[in-house]
């Protein structure tokens, strides 16, 4: 057979399997991975060996995960290769049919999240034979970071603040050094937010200024190296590259652990990028370490990226598809943590009484423009639910404000939701419209920023009215509180975490031991002190300190 002639134009192939370029099959320009750049060449030919060969080699070269490549790319691609008649398989409606059948009575008879808890096995650890060998640019002491120091700075949710304590976790295992001085830093990563034009801005102001430092560096020293790490590397890939040429590094919220070697790549002057997304990182046999060593508390991630696509979200095209960890590793994270920061698991109940539960908008209209998936009415009767299943619960929630048609009985319903619900923690938002969302496909960013910003005042205001309301309703009452340290207001005052979450203030002063009759100790961070509780804002309960404590010791009191 004669090997057709390949077009000028597609002659430049970026992904390259064993299988050459022949037969003139063409991958197809849905393959396109969000956080690459399509191409000519990213489309590149494919031979003619068997299909789900060539699946496997493209699957190999991508990244990709089995099920989510192999049955899509395979069907294409069989597809391209042979002419099968319709009579080879059922039809797709009987067979989505006896699919159903099977599902529903294998879901009756199947195991239960208590099997996977019982079942579940301590990840194992990877060998050091299993670490990969360097690409054949670098040799493996180029990937070592040879005791330059890393300084971290983190933006925006608490997934940042995770994905900051994986980054740490993988370039200490190669050798780095951790510095909480900028000025002594060689390597400056931050780890950024795109959820909001907000917290994009604050990173482009930050690089300005980091941009001062970079040029007056010493030329005795290596050069200073920086990085953008999450999710605004991952939306805006070729614009920082482009517009700050300074930035060395970026790397996605799926590559962290290519962090060696693209900072090993900007050794060498050039510009380093990985912004691929995965369809199963979890960084579960990365174990996380805390950026603070004296912290009290920590948040375990049980699962990343999101599949809802709530038409003004960022986060499914920043983070990817939904994933959960393995319950094993989740486990063997708890363990550790306990093992540092805590007390025995088995001693307590440690989860805190404490529910995020964003709601974005009273006005149903709006929710469904949202794509939120649910309406008012649902909300505030899973509201009543939770209520009535965790007596004194205390509830948090996310709003915007001014969303795509919002008008001003919308914006009425949402204040009347605040009301009724009364949060005690609130993260308010004026709305501001993020490229690729269906609601920047879709709709009209049609509420002019004066009223966005009037509407996110009453929001604010009122959630301060009905959270001051809640919390007052602690006055009185005595409190479990976990110290986390010093007030930053008050170096004779101390502040602490209740069961909801509150932040706590009460004096630092010696108090009585329960588990020591007689014994007089003053408060660290890590100890449980019972609090009476005097006064209530909407951020904060203050009280008086009553004696150091026992998560055990404590039911009796509280």
């Amino acid at each position: 057979m004669t090997r057709p002639e390949v077009p000028a134009e597609r002659k430049s192939l970026v992904y390259q399997p064993s299988c050459g370029p022949v037969s003139g099959v063409d991958l197809p320009a849905e393959l396109t991975l969000p956080g690459t750049v399509a191409t000519a060449g990213d489309r590149g030919l494919f031979s003619a060996m068997h299909p789900l060969q060539c699946v496997l080699q493209v699957q190999r070269s991508l990244g990709w995960g089995p099920l989510a490549s192999v049955s899509w790319l395979s069907l294409r691609m069989c597809r391209a290769h042979s002419s099968l008649s319709s009579t080879t398989c059922p039809s797709p409606e009987r067979q989505e049919d006896g699919a159903r059948k099977d599902f529903s009575s294998r879901l009756a008879t199947g195991p239960t999240f208590q099997h996977f808890l019982k079942s579940a096995s301590a990840p194992q650890e990877k060998l050091s034979s299993e670490v990969e060998d360097p690409p054949p640019y670098l040799m493996m002491d180029e990937l070592l970071g040879r005791e330059r120091k890393v300084y971290l700075e983190t933006y925006g949710c608490q997934m940042n603040v995770n994905d900051t304590e994986i980054a740490w976790s993988i370039l200490q295992k190669s050798g780095y050094l951790r510095t909480s001085n900028l000025q002594e830093a060689d390597v400056i990563l931050l780890v950024t937010c795109s959820i909001r034009e907000k917290a994009e801005q604050t990173i482009w102001n930050r690089l300005h200024q980091l941009k001062a430092l970079k040029t007056r560096r010493p030329r005795s020293r290596v050069p200073l190296r920086i990085g953008i790490l999450g999710c605004m590397a991952e939306r805006l890939k070729e614009e920082i590259l482009n517009r700050e040429k300074m930035v060395d590094v970026l790397a996605g919220p799926d590559a962290y652990r290519d962090l060696p070697r693209l900072l090993a790549v900007a050794e060498s002057g050039q510009q380093a990028a990985n912004v691929l997304l995965s369809l199963d990182e979890t960084y579960a046999d990365v174990m996380p370490v805390q950026t603070s060593p004296s912290a009290t508390s920590a948040f375990v991630s049980i699962m990343r990226g999101c599949d809802n696509m709530c038409s003004y979200c960022i986060v499914p095209f920043t983070r990817g598809r939904e994933r959960s960890r393995p319950v094993a590793s989740i486990l063997e994270e708890v363990k550790k943590l306990s093992e540092q920061v805590l007390q025995l698991i088995h001693e307590r109940d440690n989860i805190c009484k404490q529910i995020h539960l964003p709601a974005q908008s009273g006005s149903s209209r709006v929710l469904e423009a949202m794509r939120r998936g649910y309406s008012r009415e649902a909300y505030v009767e899973l509201v009543h639910h939770i209520k009535e299943s965790i007596p004194g619960v205390s509830l948090s929630s996310d709003f915007i404000a001014g969303f795509c048609g919002e008008t001003e009985e919308d914006h009425v319903q949402t204040v009347s939701l605040l009301r009724e619900v009364q949060y005690n923690m609130g993260f308010l938002f004026a709305y501001s419209m993020r490229q690729k969302t269906r609601a920047y496909h879709r709709l009209k960013d049609d509420v002019p920023e004066e009223v966005k910003l009037r509407r996110l005042e009453e929001l604010i205001t009122v959630f301060r009215e009905e959270a001051t309301k809640a919390n007052q309703m602690s006055v009185g009452c005595t409190q479990l509180v976990l110290v986390e340290g010093l007030s930053k207001r008050s170096a004779t005052d101390l502040c602490g975490r209740n069961d909801g979450n509150l932040k706590v203030i009460f004096p630092d002063a010696e108090m009585e031991d329960v588990s020591n009759p007689g014994l007089r100790v003053r408060a660290q961070p890590g100890d449980y002190v019972l609090v009476k509780i005097t006064s209530a804002s909407s951020q904060t309960l203050r009280g008086h300190v009553l004696c150091r404590t026992t998560l055990k010791d404590s039911s009796a009191n509280c």
